[in-house]
């Protein structure tokens, strides 16, 4: 895949389940708006988007002036509904998705922004990034598509807003989540494994993965699936990640009875030693979670 065009919306993607950080660079405030004004054009569109996702950390107001501009939401709906017939038949091609991605990172910036992302829930446009979380093509410009469209989530859920989590339960994200957790690239696995994190860490959210077993199944299931991966191919990040998953479902008192049965093994030897012994956050939470299953815990040596 070319870099141009891809870069900025990977890198807001991928940033979602890490430490934010401070880009800053100068920017001519009116050379924003009027980037934003030719949105419209279609002529220039795709050079505009590139530019705009390249500047978003630059303005603190771009995702109000994205949001309340005329026509410029409709124009980051239509570059992403206009490659729907590319999925199915699989004919994406890489300048197509470096272009979506690119308005799929304002939509992130949109997402990320208190002002903005009520309304950005109320008009249900999330629900529009959703086929792209339905692809299973391992090809990059799929992947990229993917791993964007999860950052524009990703965003949404790190708010901690109820909002936001009753929102997402009304929808299939859970289901997606998982299967991405299961079959995608470690990135996609990181930030997907994050969302049902802070879906997890919200009350609700934990209520309602646990109110059947059927849900609770499926997601200890593909949890467990992890674990065994993870023992192969380290990845302190995403150990980090489904361990506080596991951690905050033992807090619900069903789903603690139902884990003592199936914990796997390897998150009660010394297979993630290394990691663990790198990282005192995760070797806490699961710690945590062995006290809640009545398991000793871990030892510091």
């Amino acid at each position: 895949m070319t870099d141009h065009g891809v870069s900025p919306a990977l890198q807001a993607a991928t940033n979602i389940a890490q430490q934010p950080t401070n880009k800053e660079e100068e920017v001519n405030r009116d050379d924003i708006v009027q980037l934003i004004i030719d949105l419209r054009d279609p002529k220039r569109r795709e050079e505009v988007l590139l530019e705009l996702s390249k500047k978003r950390d630059a303005i603190p107001e771009l995702p109000i002036w994205l949001w309340h501009s005329f026509g410029t939401m409709a124009c980051l709906l239509q570059e992403v509904i206009s490659i729907y017939p590319c999925i199915m038949p699989p004919t994406l091609t890489a300048a197509q998705s470096n272009r979506t991605c690119n308005a799929l990172a304002l939509m992130q910036c949109v997402a990320s922004h208190k002002e903005t992302r009520g309304p950005f829930l109320a008009a249900h446009i999330p629900l529009f990034l959703y086929p792209f979380l339905h692809t299973t093509k391992t090809s990059r410009p799929f992947e990229y598509l993917r791993l964007t469209s999860l950052g524009v989530i990703g965003a949404l859920v790190k708010t901690d807003e109820k909002e936001v989590i009753q929102f997402l339960l009304s929808t299939e994200i859970i289901p997606l989540c998982l299967r991405i957790m299961e079959q995608g690239t470690e990135l996609s696995k990181t930030v997907a494994t994050f969302i049902l994190q802070k879906i997890l860490l919200d009350d609700t959210g934990l209520a309602y993965i646990c109110q059947t077993y059927e849900r609770f199944s499926h997601v200890a299931m593909i949890l467990g699936k992890m674990v065994l991966k993870l023992a192969k191919e380290a990845s302190p990040r995403l150990l980090k990640h489904v361990v506080r998953c596991y951690s905050r479902l033992s807090d619900n008192p069903r789903a603690r009875q139902a884990l003592r049965q199936c914990l796997p093994d390897q998150l009660r030897d010394d297979t993630f030693k290394i990691s663990l012994d790198e990282d005192r956050s995760t070797k806490h939470w699961l710690n945590m979670l062995l006290r809640n299953l009545n398991y000793p815990p871990l030892s510091d040596d």
